[in-house]
C-alpha cells in the first residue's frame, strides 16, 4: 500500500473547497489560512511543474498519451516527497487513457471523493472553462472529455459526468470517503467530522468548528477579493461563486435539465439528484 490519499472530483464540484476546510483544521489557527498556500499540504497531480522536468520539449507540444506516460513518475516523486500521507488533488477519473492508468494504485492508501449535483455543476463549469450552458452540458455528456495542457496544468481526462463519479465512488473497501457537496452545505459538522475521522486527525468539536467558519464560501469569497487566487480561470471573473445548492432553478432551461438527466439518469438518482418533475 502506498501513501497518496487522492483527494478526487469532477471540476467545479468542491474539491476545492474541501482543500480549503483540511487546511484550516490541520493549520488550525485563529484567522483563515491564506487559500494561496493550499499547497502547503496538497500536492496537484496534473501541476505543470511535476512535468517540466521530464521533457525536452515544451508540454504543449505533447499529446494527451505522452503526458500520461510520464504519470507514474510524477505520481512515484510525489509519493516520495513525504514520509506520511500526502493528499493529491486529481480530476481525473478512475481508469485508463488508452491503455495507460491514470493513477498508480500501488502508491495509494485511499480517495476523498467529492460528488455535486451536475445541475449545479453546469453553470459553474460553464463559467470556469468559458462556456455556454448548452456546450457545458455536451461537455459533461461526452465519455471523451478532457481539458488540454496550459500553462498551469497538464491534459486531463475527465470522461463523462457519470464515468467520473462511478469511477471514484464504486469502492466498496472503505478505503474511499465519500462525500455530497450538498450534504456538506447542510450538515457540515456531521459531514466535514466524518472526514476528519477518515483521516486519523485529532477530534475536537471547536477545531471543527473552527475550520467550517474559516473555509465557508463567504470566507473564501472574501480573501479571494482581498488577495486573489492563483487557481482561478482567466475565463472567470472569480473562482468562488456563490456555492449554493440548486442554483440550476434559476439559470437552466427545461431542455437543458431534461438532457442532463438523460445522460446521467443512473448517477444521479444514485445521489438522489433528480427534480421529482424529471423522474
Amino acid at each position: 500500500m502506498g501513501n497518496i490519499v487522492w483527494m478526487a472530483s469532477y471540476p467545479k464540484s468542491g474539491n476545492t473547497w474541501v482543500r480549503a476546510f483540511l487546511h484550516n483544521y490541520i493549520h488550525d489557527g485563529d484567522v483563515p489560512s491564506d487559500i494561496n498556500q493550499l499547497n502547503d499540504f496538497f500536492a496537484n497531480e496534473s501541476n505543470v511543474s511535476w512535468y517540466q522536468p521530464l521533457s525536452k520539449e515544451p508540454l504543449e507540444n505533447l499529446d494527451r498519451q505522452a503526458i500520461c506516460r510520464m504519470r507514474p513518475l510524477v505520481q512515484k516523486r510525489i509519493a516520495s516527497r513525504r514520509a506520511g500521507t500526502s493528499m493529491v488533488k486529481t480530476h481525473n477519473f478512475l481508469g485508463a487513457y488508452e491503455g495507460l492508468p491514470l493513477h498508480d494504485m500501488s502508491l495509494t492508501s485511499g480517495a476523498i471523493a467529492i460528488v455535486r449535483n451536475p445541475l449545479d455543476v453546469v453553470s459553474s463549469l460553464a463559467d470556469h472553462f468559458g462556456l455556454n450552458l448548452d456546450e457545458a452540458v455536451g461537455f459533461m455528456g461526452s465519455d471523451t472529455t478532457g481539458t488540454p495542457t496550459d500553462e498551469n496544468n497538464v491534459a486531463s481526462v475527465l470522461a463523462s459526468w457519470s464515468t467520473h463519479v462511478d469511477s471514484w465512488t464504486r469502492d466498496t473497501s472503505g478505503a474511499t470517503c465519500v462525500l455530497r457537496y450538498e450534504d456538506l452545505l447542510q450538515k457540515p459538522l456531521k459531514h466535514f467530522g466524518a472526514l476528519t475521522r477518515f483521516l486519523g486527525l485529532p477530534q475536537d468539536r471547536g477545531r471543527l468548528q473552527r475550520a467550517i467558519d474559516h473555509s465557508n464560501f463567504a470566507t473564501l469569497k472574501r480573501l479571494e477579493e482581498r488577495e486573489g487566487f492563483v487557481e482561478r480561470s482567466p475565463n472567470s471573473q472569480r473562482f468562488f461563486r456563490s456555492g449554493r445548492q440548486n442554483q440550476w432553478r434559476d439559470l437552466l432551461t427545461p431542455h437543458q435539465v431534461q438532457q442532463l438527466v438523460d445522460d446521467h439518469r443512473a448517477m444521479m438518482a444514485r445521489f438522489d439528484y433528480i427534480p421529482p418533475t424529471y423522474r
